[in-house]
């Protein structure tokens, strides 16, 4: 019982792993398969289509339905992807079909898991776990996840046989090794006495605590980067840099990605402890450590040079891995149970935006220089970590757990 959330946990790398398989075989795709830049672009497009939809309606879905139900689906999704992934040799569309199911399997879960650990990282099912494991938990799930996924990935395509095939292969071996425990863990919300909760009846798909104060002025000035961050270190800065590697190109963007998703796993059990209730000093802390990562990309991309970027990447991933957790935390704190999974959905969903920041960056390349874009950004992270710490030293009510509804609708 005390350790039965590691079967979500396990169920979550699987989706988050994945998820971002895909990510470092961009360059194999763009070089050795022959695909136009813009349709590689759209690739990625793909997962995000259907990545954020789901994440705005499988939170409530779940608080109907049960956790069990959804995530075994997004489960079944992330396999799926990687089986019309593995056909990506026979045209585009199996590959944008793959990316789209993809991006369903991860919203699943990253809002119905995330909320599930949580809730079995406490009483009655895990009752000596400290507060705020289960988001640590959660996290670090997705973010191992993430990593491995596509360090794996980009090493079978770089040195493995099959290269557009093996990677999914492998991924759809493991996933199916966890969906028979997934099947047995236990159910934190029935069906039944679901519908029979008044509290779920009346939020529905609803997230009132987005007009919360203190979600407004500390948690979404973060947000969008979380992602933005990662996707700076793995996805823009190869771009940047790469060309200057040859034939190791694809290695080089694996490199970054593990070292990225690495720094921001090993981090995580110190950002629960940089945690307060009383201020937000880890979402402080993670943007300042962004706008420092920001600066080295700025250098890195002014000298063209592999190891900058490098530094970067363990920078940003440090700086991401910091704010995925304390944004989790706070959310947790400002909601009921009845919300937490859609609020999750929410702060997941935002969180994503930032991951098309790559993509921006690159259409406005040919209005000015990388250096000059990544130091706007550098600006603009400034600006916000000033929002957040002048709106810290306000003293933002925090809700634990049960939000004045007088407070939410200010």
């Amino acid at each position: 019982m005390k350790r039965s959330w590691i079967a979500v946990a396990a169920a979550m790398f699987c989706c988050g792993w994945g998820g971002n398989q895909f990510t470092p075989l961009l360059v194999m795709y763009r070089d050795t398969a022959g695909y136009s830049v813009l349709t590689v672009d759209e690739f990625l497009g793909a997962y995000v289509v259907g990545l954020a939809p789901a994440l705005l309606i499988v939170g409530g879905l779940s608080n109907r339905f049960g956790r069990r139900p959804l995530l075994v689906a997004g489960v079944v999704c992330s396999v799926l992807a990687s089986a019309l992934l593995a056909f990506g040799e026979s045209g585009p569309l199996p590959i944008f079909l793959g990316r789209l199911v993809s991006g369903v399997a991860v919203a699943i879960a990253m809002a119905v898991g995330t909320t599930w650990v949580k809730e079995l990282s406490e009483a009655p099912y895990d009752p000596s776990a400290h507060p705020g494991t289960g988001a640590r938990r959660a996290a670090l799930a997705l973010t191992l996840g993430f990593g491995l996924g596509a360090g794996v990935a980009g090493v079978l395509a770089q040195w493995g046989p099959w290269p557009m095939v093996t990677p999914y292969v492998v991924h759809l071996a493991l996933t199916a090794a966890v969906l028979p425990l997934l099947l047995r863990s236990p159910e934190t919300r029935r069906r039944h006495a679901a519908a029979a909760d008044p509290n779920v009846r009346r939020a529905g798909f609803a997230v009132p605590a987005v007009r919360h104060p203190r979600f407004l002025r500390v948690i979404l000035p973060m947000t969008p980067w979380v992602f933005g961050a990662a996707g700076v270190a793995y996805a823009t800065m190869p771009q940047v840099v790469g060309g200057r590697l040859g034939h190791w190109d694809l290695a080089y963007s694996t490199l970054l990605t593990v070292c990225t998703l690495g720094a921001g796993a090993a981090v995580q059990p110190i950002a629960k402890r940089l945690d307060r209730m009383t201020d937000a000093r880890a979402i402080v802390i993670a943007m300042v450590i962004m706008s420092c990562g920001l600066v080295v990309s700025v250098l890195g991309a002014q000298l063209h040079s592999p190891l900058l970027a490098l530094l970067a990447a363990v920078v940003l991933g440090v700086a991401y891995g910091i704010a995925v957790v304390s944004g989790l935390l706070e959310i947790q704190r400002l909601v009921p149970p009845s919300e937490l999974a859609g609020m999750t959905g929410v702060y997941y969903a935002l969180a994503y935006v930032g991951f098309l920041l790559p993509t921006a960056l690159a259409a406005l390349s040919g209005v000015a220089g990388y250096p000059v874009l990544l130091g706007g950004l550098v600006v603009i992270a400034l600006a916000g970590t000033t929002l957040i710490a002048v709106s810290t030293r306000a003293h933002l009510p925090i809700a634990l757990n049960a939000p004045d509804r007088s407070e939410v609708a200010a």
